[in-house]
């Protein structure tokens, strides 16, 4: 069967290699790329027959995954963390270029090997490091949008890096073959930019009147194609063509969806693609020199750690985060594989070289989760070391606090909790380790403190022995846990009530001995319910039954053990019985016509008339002369009894 045979051996055996890795919690290119030095021609067993045919359908694997990149591509992601990701990451590369033509010529390898080599480890593996922060609960973190940032220009980086590079295969071109190139990227992209913006979106538009995706799906995958295609045509790498339309495409109307149809496309040509990468490793070029293997990881995840500490911490950014760069972001990427290929392709490469690098970027890849997972307890142990580092706290009343609430957190919901206490005139503090946070809440005339809630030189400074109460609003399990610890050490008596992101995290929260827990997803879920029952004319007594039992079901085992569980369970049971409800009026409701008044709702029932919904129009606290109309909604207010009565008030009689 030839290719369809090799490709069903590749989409099997990708099948196997995805399960297991995701099994052992890994990336699954890492998988593809082990099981394609199964299936490749070193091993024997089954194996492919035609390498050639897979490796230019792998092409299209190229292209798809930089369209793809080029689709995803927003500089709003950018600027939290602009300065560092577009001025530092350059910096950060340039500076790992030179670390590898150092290995290179420490190991006595020619000169353009080494050179190629350092292009090839600078950069990093953007889903390596995803899956990391995502286990770890770090994604919306500081140091987690610092790591994104730089990520993104990294992988931008590689276009430029597919130009450059093969060029130094030819060093009797030198400046002229580079400078031919780059006028080529330039006309082209020029021609992207003010005739491709203007044609594309018009095309796209032409084929989403027809209402067929196929046919949608079809255009976009031809645009890509087809503009990498013409690329190539032009003298220029066919993948980078793919990339700048998805650039184009992604500033479009049809950018989202265009992403979202063609991800599927990208993973399957992309299981192609990094299998073939897997293909072309020897398993016996391994064994015979894992020891130069061992030392090249050793230099480079060094090396690239250094690089990334030194460089945030001149940028500026302090705490956790040097740390946090240098043990996250030290692996050789995904895309270095891309650049490797292109290495092979155009001869500018050994395959010994291709083999070295693939087996460093495997191994540092596995090494990621483990050495990323030491960054709390390294953080800890030097905080530990160095206890009397200054606490910057900001806007704190001149007479101290007493009796106060402690927020750990500044985030959104931390956010809006300080509004709703400085409303009440109610005291309190923010904790924020996020300098960006600590401005916005800083604006806001909010008392803050930018500090680690889980040192107690910052929780002393949040004077938590003298707090009624500490809200800790961070979803981040390794953070809630030494946070308690560091308060009940301070303040024995204080209550906590802190956030759960799932089941597991609250059992893991009450394991450490906290008990009031607040799971958002699931009470955001509750009043989702309420609010579709409101609107299937269920009666209000028989949603709170039901949203009560749910409530109970999930937080029951909690409550139960712990006394201070049961207090907060009797409040939000007293907060239940004031419930606000929208109620919709039927045509035939004997309310129809009648005023508030009329009514004497008050009386009768004993809810109170806060809004009425009509025609899309709310008006609030309606005076009681305004008579009800026919299909408006009525917001009410009132315990279970009385918003039962008042639901038997409208009815329709029998």
């Amino acid at each position: 069967m030839g290719i369809a045979s090799d490709i069903a051996i590749i989409v099997v055996a990708g099948l196997i290699g995805g399960l297991v890795a995701q099994w052992l919690r890994q990336p699954l290119i890492l998988g593809y790329i082990l099981i394609g030095v199964m299936v490749g021609p070193f091993t024997g067993g089954v194996t492919v027959s035609n390498i050639h045919d897979i490796e230019l359908l792998a092409e299209i694997g190229v292209a798809l995954l930089l369209f793809a990149l080029g689709l995803e591509f927003s500089l709003k992601e950018l600027k939290p963390v602009a300065r560092i990701a577009l001025i530092g990451t350059p910096i950060q590369m340039l500076l790992s270029i030179l670390l590898g033509f150092g290995i290179g010529t420490i190991l006595n390898w020619p000169f353009t090997d080494s050179l190629w080599f350092g292009g090839l480890i600078a950069l990093s593996s953007t889903m390596v490091i995803l899956k990391t922060l995502m286990s770890q609960g770090r994604i919306g973190t500081l140091s987690g949008r610092v790591m994104i940032g730089m990520l993104i220009v990294q992988d931008l980086a590689v276009v430029p890096l597919m130009i450059i590079l093969p060029q130094l295969n030819q060093p009797e071109a030198g400046i002229t073959a580079l400078g031919w190139a780059a006028v080529k990227a330039g006309t082209f992209l020029f021609l992207m930019i003010f005739i491709g913006t203007r044609l594309i979106p018009k095309l796209l538009a032409y084929i989403a009147r027809r209402n067929s995706r196929e046919l949608f799906l079809l255009a976009i995958t031809a645009i890509g194609l087809g503009v990498g295609y013409g690329t190539y045509l032009f003298g220029l790498s066919f993948a980078f063509g793919a990339f700048v339309a998805g650039m184009v495409l992604s500033e479009s109307d049809y950018g989202h969806q265009a992403l979202s149809d063609i991800i599927p496309l990208r993973d399957i040509f992309g299981l192609l693609f990094f299998v073939s990468v897997g293909m072309l490793l020897d398993p016996i070029f391994l064994v015979k020199h894992w020891q130069t293997i061992l030392i090249v990881v050793l230099f480079v995840s060094a090396g690239k750690g250094l690089i990334f500490s030194v460089l945030s911490r001149l940028f500026g950014y302090g705490n956790v985060i040097p740390l946090a760069l240098g043990l996250s972001m030290f692996q050789v990427g995904e895309f270095s594989f891309v650049l490797a290929r292109v290495g092979i392709t155009t001869q500018s490469i050994s395959n010994d070289l291709y083999s070295l690098t693939l087996a460093t970027a495997i191994v540092t890849m596995l090494l990621t989760p483990l050495v990323s997972g030491l960054t709390a307890p390294l953080y800890g142990l030097r905080k530990r070391m160095f206890k009397k580092e200054p606490v910057q706290t900001i806007n704190l009343p001149e007479t101290g606090l007493r009796n106060h609430v402690v927020i750990a957190g500044g985030g959104r919901i931390g956010f809006h909790i300080g509004q709703v206490l400085q409303r009440l005139d109610q005291p309190f503090v923010i904790i924020e380790i996020d300098y960006r946070r600590v401005s916005q809440v800083k604006s806001k005339g909010f008392p803050v403190i930018y500090g680690d809630v889980t040192r107690d030189v910052v929780l002393e400074a949040g004077r938590v022995k003298e707090a009624n109460l500490v809200l800790i609003t961070t979803p981040r399990i390794d953070v809630t846990g030494p946070a308690c610890h560091q308060i009940r050490l301070l303040n024995p008596t204080v209550n906590i009530v802190a956030r759960a992101e799932g089941i597991d995290q609250m059992q893991a929260l009450h394991d450490q001995g906290i008990q009031e827990v607040v799971q958002p997803e699931f009470e955001a879920g509750l009043q989702f319910t309420r609010q579709a029952l409101l609107y299937l004319n269920i009666p209000p007594t028989d949603i709170q039954k039901y949203t009560d039992s749910f409530r109970r079901e999930l937080y029951a085992p909690l409550f139960k053990i712990s006394q201070g569980g049961q207090t907060l369970s009797q409040l939000q049971k007293a907060c239940d019985l004031l419930e606000f409800n929208w109620v919709k009026l039927v045509a035939d409701s004997p309310v129809i016509g009648r005023t508030i008044k009329e009514l004497e709702l008050r009386t009768k029932t004993g809810i109170s008339v806060v809004g009425v919904m009509h025609d899309g129009v709310l008006q609030p606290n309606p005076v009681a002369d305004y008579q009800f109309k026919a299909g408006e909604l009525i917001a009410v207010m009132g315990n279970a009894e009385q918003l039962a009565d008042f639901q038997t008030l409208i009815l329709p009689p029998q």
